[in-house]
């Protein structure tokens, strides 16, 4: 995920604001899960999952509130 613009928040509405915290939050919740899941399994390629996983929501939490 890629935002070629970063959001001016001026010019957001605060409704979209609380939008984008509840993606933020929501993402950071499926970050802590999915390290608990790669943390406990034992098959490699699921663990692997899990993890590329929590990379993923992380970089979209990353994407998201560096656009702010």
């Amino acid at each position: 995920m890629t935002l070629t613009n970063s959001l001016k928040l001026d010019q957001i509405s605060d409704m979209e604001l609380q939008n984008i915290r509840e993606i933020v939050n929501s993402h950071q919740v499926m970050i802590s899960k999915f390290n608990e899941y790669s943390s406990k399994c034992q098959d490699p390629q699921i663990q692997q999952m899990f993890s590329q996983s929590a990379q993923s929501a992380q970089q979209t939490v990353n994407i998201l509130i560096q656009s702010l």
